[in-house]
């Protein structure tokens, strides 16, 4: 599966932004989805995942009530909602896909578990 993320750009502290990932090759909902981020100088870091039937979700502490995961699996596509944005949410931002044999089966954290991983959209929150 090829991943395409989108929707990045400037914005200031409390804006909104909304990502997209788009997926092409192999079905779409057989894979979990994730969000990761990366800040110069630091490691790539979890954001939030959903499974493939967004039955569940799951977030990192630091975007918890104020990013959503969705996806629309007729549209191939998943997205990240991120309202109150703060600087420290700086970062390339990448989608990525992990293939699952459970419909209802759990998000996923471990970036390791990720196969597919996107080319990263830059998100710069600053006044």
């Amino acid at each position: 599966v090829q991943l395409q993320a989108s929707g990045g750009g400037l914005a200031r502290p409390g804006d909104s932004l909304r990502l997209s990932c788009a997926a092409s090759g192999r079905a779409f909902s057989a894979y979990v989805m994730g969000w990761f981020r990366q800040s110069p100088g630091k490691e790539r870091e979890f954001v939030a995942s959903i499974n493939r039937s967004s039955s569940s979700t799951t977030y990192a502490d630091s975007v918890k009530g104020r990013f959503t995961i969705s996806r629309d699996n007729t549209k191939n596509t998943v997205y990240l909602q991120m309202n109150g944005l703060k600087p420290e949410d700086t970062a390339v931002y990448y989608c990525a896909a992990d293939w699952q044999s459970s419909y209802y089966g759990p998000p996923q954290t471990e970036s390791s578990r990720y196969n597919y991983w996107g080319q990263g959209t830059q998100v710069t929150v600053s006044s």
